[in-house]
């Protein structure tokens, strides 16, 4: 069975950090890409980060870009993403995702002061 948990969120100030981990299982985690995906209060799914198996490519959402950074450690079988300056509207649940299908139960991160 594929299990995706997400931890880390929390409440940050406008311009502060932090660090999203997601602990996989059920599957060959290195064989997979995996991106980072969130949704807001009132909005559908939005796309932040993608990696591939082996964490040579990465891509971003123009609204991320050059605050986030996604990685992963496939010997630990965990995807991360670190949210630097991070603004208001950054504010919404995260989850990861596997590129063919399954997604955790998320982890809110809200962004105030």
């Amino acid at each position: 069975e594929v299990q995706l948990v997400e931890s880390g969120g929390g409440l940050v100030q406008p311009g502060g950090s932090l660090r999203l981990s997601c602990a996989a299982s059920g599957f060959s985690f290195s064989s997979y890409n995996i991106r980072w995906v969130r949704q807001a209060p009132g909005k559908g799914l939005e796309w932040v980060a993608s990696i591939t198996p082996v964490g040579g490519s990465t891509t971003y959402a123009d609204s991320v870009k050059g605050r986030f950074a996604i990685s992963r450690d496939n010997t630990k079988n965990t995807l991360y993403l670190q949210m630097n300056r991070l603004k208001p509207e950054d504010t919404a649940v995260y989850y990861c995702e596997r590129s063919a299908g399954g997604r955790g139960q998320g982890t809110q991160v809200t962004v105030s002061s």
